[in-house]
């Protein structure tokens, strides 16, 4: 089996009816994609909507955002992402959803995605997501009827950090409630603190500080493997 890790990015480009831009963001992609990329992994991206998703935090001062942007390999990869139906789980070893709070919109209801990340997860893969990005757990259900998040310890962007960047009332749920809705054990640290946690391979990442230590907790889970 090549060494696969599927990328999930948001298609959404607005924050609710304020009319802002958002889309995935670009830290939450580069910094594990150079932890994984640089370890050998073979990186494919997939969007609900497929093509060229909205990018946001972008921010080509960070020398990994810099060096993302400018692989032509990668970039062309991201600009040309998948489709739902054109991911074939079986060969992946690895989801990863990116966040940007675009993924609020887009990821938790997606049913193809859920299904994508659960035959990953069923075949032994790990699930990963971080800040909003884990808005695509949610909603992921196991063979055995019961969501993926019950009884993990999880973490994801807090509903601190949604009331300090106020979109408390914008985004159409909050994360960490609905993660617990799901039987999840939230864990989180204070606003804009790296914390990620892993259980079970299930791991996740609380905000953009976390992204780097997201991608080398998917790297020493597939390592132990």
């Amino acid at each position: 089996m090549k060494k696969k890790i599927l990328f999930v990015v948001t298609s959404h480009d607005k924050k609710g009816s304020t009319g802002e831009d958002t889309g995935y963001y670009l830290g939450e992609v580069s910094h594990p994609w150079e932890v994984l990329h640089k370890a050998g992994y073979e990186i494919d991206f997939v969007s609900p909507k497929g093509g060229t998703p909205p990018v946001d935090g972008f921010d080509l001062k960070d020398p990994v955002n810099k060096e993302f942007w400018e692989n032509k390999e990668y970039k062309n990869r991201i600009d040309h992402s998948m489709t739902p139906s054109q991911v074939n789980p079986k060969e992946y070893s690895a989801i990863f959803y990116a966040g940007g709070h675009g993924a609020m919109w887009d990821f938790a209801d997606n049913k193809e995605l859920a299904d994508i990340a659960s035959k990953i997860y069923e075949n032994g893969g790990i699930v990963a997501g971080v800040c909003h990005g884990p808005a695509g757990l949610v909603n992921i259900k196991l063979n055995n009827g019961k969501y993926l998040v019950d009884g993990k310890k999880i973490n994801a962007f807090t509903n601190e950090e949604e009331s300090e960047v106020k979109l408390t009332d914008v985004v159409p749920f909050l994360l960490e409630d609905k993660l617990k809705e799901r039987g999840a054990e939230f864990e989180k640290s204070g606003l804009w603190q790296n914390h990620v946690v892993a259980d079970q391979r299930v791991i996740t990442g609380q905000n953009p500080q976390s992204a780097k230590s997201v991608g080398e907790a998917i790297l020493k889970e597939l390592n132990n493997k």
